[in-house]
């Protein structure tokens, strides 16, 4: 006898629906809008959320809530929660393989070598997090009776308008830098290709990161950082993905509440990078301190 066939029906596609990531959830643009994302073919990918200036405020409010207990973990508690994005990174290779493909227009051999250079960054840095303040900071010679001490501290919540050609690996390197040093973070993704950037989002709620430490936005780059630059809660403002007559706008802005800026530069993401975004966000606390010495001759208390 024959085997009887079953026929299966077609399945319908069940499509991604993509979403910001504000303080440990995933709202939809409070303004209701949405913009269409396409590949390098201009096919249509996804619709993206629009974020307004209202969820550039929000955001702020959801880092400066999450900086006082991020600042205040350990660096070694630090670098573990980076350690644990590139694990979880490390488990959904495939999708971020492919969302960087259609992104950036490549082939998939090299959006695979992007992806592991991305969950390598982020090893990378995370060995950094219990190792920068001795780089940075220490003992200074100074000519009396006294320990002069200096140590970094994190500047406070830092607005960062990510790459808009490196739409992943760019955006990893712009991002740890800030969160590894205990800053928080409020991304603005690239404008022409956000979905990697989102499906981050995805990844940093499962993988430790506190709610509020990193709070990602889609849409406009120049709408969404004006609010950004002139925020009077925002401590620092990494230019990145802005180009030179933005750059210079908002650097003008930002001058009202003196943010640090990190001006853009052409930059090789693919190479291993130096400590210079870490030492951008970071501040000098200097203390001095008796040693004990009351004289020249060398009595003591």
């Amino acid at each position: 006898m024959s085997e009887k066939t079953e026929k299966t029906e077609p399945r319908l596609s069940v499509f991604k629906t993509y979403k910001l990531y504000v303080g440990g959830k995933f709202p939809r643009s409070e303004s209701g809008r949405v913009y269409e994302v396409t590949d390098s073919k201009g096919n249509w990918l996804a619709n993206a959320p629009r974020s307004s200036r209202k969820d550039a405020r929000d955001a702020v409010v959801a880092a400066r809530k999450a900086f006082g207990g991020w600042s205040g973990a350990t660096a070694y508690n630090r670098g573990q929660v980076l350690y644990r994005v590139a694990e979880m990174l490390e488990g959904r290779r495939e999708q971020f393989v492919r969302e960087v493909a259609e992104a950036e227009g490549l082939s998939r051999a090299k959006a695979a070598a992007v992806v592991d250079a991305a969950v390598d960054r982020w090893v990378w840095y995370a060995g950094w997090t219990d190792k920068i303040a001795q780089v940075v900071g220490g003992a200074n010679p100074v000519a009396g009776p006294y320990f002069n001490l200096s140590s970094p501290e994190p500047t406070g919540v830092v607005a960062v308008l990510a790459p808009q050609d490196s739409s992943f690996l760019g955006l990893v390197s712009v991002l740890a830098p800030v969160i590894a040093t205990g800053n928080t973070a409020v991304v603005v993704a690239s404008a022409k290709a956000p979905l990697p950037a989102l499906s981050l989002g995805e990844v940093l709620a499962t993988s430790d990161v506190p709610g509020g430490v990193v709070n990602i936005l889609s849409g406009g780059t120049a709408e969404l950082g004006a609010p950004l630059a002139a925020h009077q809660d925002v401590n620092a403002i990494d230019l990145a993905g802005a180009g030179a007559e933005l750059a210079k706008e908002l650097e003008i802005a930002a001058a009202d509440n003196l943010k640090r800026v990190l001006r853009p530069q052409p930059v090789d993401y693919t190479a291993t990078p130096g400590i210079d975004r870490m030492t951008a966000f970071l501040e000098t606390k200097t203390v001095w301190h008796p040693t004990g010495a009351l004289g020249a001759s060398g009595s003591s208390y």
